[in-house]
């Protein structure tokens, strides 16, 4: 066993220098708003069907980390690690302009032990929100008065952020009695979310291409925020049960510090900006707060043990009370639902491997927190995947689940700002039993 977890420790120390030196970016207009694009607590066998989550304990017989619902910890009996990365393709089109890009990262890293045979607890760490976006708008501007002839100039403004938060969560899921479960996670938020806005002015006359001044806000993220659930089983017969699920997280205030800088440039072709001639001003504002918004997940499962799972999540968010450094985010409340399931046409079978796989299929449809020009932006998505099972040992269980998801974000007005993606996540699950002694190994 001590090989196992030298051999597991030395994959986990790996991914976590990857992690280190990787830079999550994303090209999405839309994350200027509120914290970015929220990424969800989900690992990609859940992606694969919508999202599902609140009411999900065990897919399968083998044991899953679902941080979205802290209650389903209660259920985990063997060890469980599950680590993961994305990818990301976006195209964006407005009008006949369009623009292409790709990212990727790694995405989590969770694990979850039991405590007893009625309780059990999970810690790890993934992307809460990212903030990665480019763009220019230009416009000429005339001076002069008179009869004279009126001098023109170019100006563009350049908008760009960068950054995003990060969670890192402790959790613990208790079983009262057969079929109701409870749970909770601590979270720590930190992360930084930097945006830059740039007004270029082209001047021939000085011989010195573009120059202008950048305003730069920065926002250090660094606090504790809550989340909670409970499940409860209801048994239609030895094969087949109900799941209602409920999963929210709470209006907790992290503590954050803003810094403004302003600077005068002269833009000298490079693609971030150019030589930096003065600061004009530099502003620190010191402790300050973000105060998050309460939000609520409902979801229902119907199961038929290990052979299909089907069910249906609601969520909904407050984040109009979003309030970064005591200033209303102007955001509104986001409004979402999924839809999915899965199927295991035989998971003991023995001479054919792909009746043992996990096939996975969801929708999922969300009224997001950003609204413009009185058109809300919505978010829908078809997503699928495949658990593909690996070479077990008699205490260990192995898992690779892939997931794509296909999916449009926008206001859905014609010539509006219009964003396809597709995103694709792979995760690795071990279930082994560790910390018990064995007479034989």
């Amino acid at each position: 066993m001590y090989k196992k977890i030298n051999y597991i420790t030395a994959v986990l120390v790996l991914l976590a220098s990857i992690s280190v030196h990787a830079q999550v970016t994303i090209q999405s207009p839309y994350s200027r708003y509120g914290l970015g694009n929220l990424k969800g607590s989900l690992l990609p066998q859940y992606r694969a069907m919508g999202g599902i989550s609140t009411a999900v304990n065990k897919p399968t017989g083998y044991n899953t980390v679902n941080m979205a619902n802290p209650a389903s910890y209660a259920g985990i009996t063997l060890a469980t690690i599950d680590v993961g990365m994305s990818g990301t393709i976006t195209n964006l089109t407005k009008g006949d302009a369009s623009d292409r890009s790709f990212n990727a990262t790694l995405s989590h890293l969770a694990l979850a032990f039991p405590v007893t045979t009625h309780s059990a607890l999970s810690f790890g760490i993934l992307p809460y929100s990212e903030l990665g976006y480019n763009y220019s708008q230009t416009s000429t501007v005339t001076s002069g008065s008179g009869t004279g002839n009126p001098a023109t100039q170019n100006v563009t403004s350049l908008y760009n952020g960068e950054g995003g938060l990060t969670k890192a969560y402790f959790g613990y899921g208790y079983r009262i009695g057969e079929n109701f479960r409870i749970g909770a996670n601590v979270e720590y938020l930190f992360g930084n979310m930097i945006e830059n806005r740039d007004l270029q002015v082209n001047d021939t006359e000085i011989g010195q291409g573009s120059y202008g001044v950048r305003l730069q806000n920065k926002n250090s993220v660094g606090g504790v925020a809550f989340s909670y659930g409970a499940q409860y089983d209801i048994h239609l017969n030895s094969k087949m049960l109900v799941t209602l699920g409920y999963s929210g997280s709470s209006a907790s205030t992290v503590n954050s510090t803003r810094t403004f800088l302003a600077t005068k440039f002269v833009y000298d072709g490079i693609e971030d900006g150019g030589t930096t001639i003065e600061t004009l001003d530099s502003t620190g504002t010191g402790k300050s707060n973000l105060k998050l918004p309460l939000v609520h997940n409902f979801g229902i499962v119907l199961q038929k043990y290990n052979k299909w799972m089907i069910g249906a999540d609601v969520r909904m968010g407050n984040w109009s009370d979003l309030k970064i450094n005591g200033v209303n985010q102007g955001l509104q409340n986001s409004r979402g639902a999924s839809i999915g399931g899965q199927i295991t046409p035989d998971i003991t079978s023995i001479n054919s491997y792909w009746s043992k796989v996990d096939y996975r299929l969801g929708l999922s449809y969300d009224k997001t927190y950003i609204k413009l020009t009185d058109n809300d932006v919505k978010q829908m998505a078809l997503s699928f995947g495949l658990g593909l099972p690996l070479a077990n040992s008699r205490n260990a269980f192995y898992k690779l689940n892939f997931t794509t998801e296909i999916g449009r974000r926008g206001t859905m007005v014609s010539n509006d700002l219009r964003e396809n993606y597709i995103n694709l996540h792979l995760g690795f699950t071990i279930n082994d039993r560790w910390f018990q002694r064995f007479k034989f190994d």
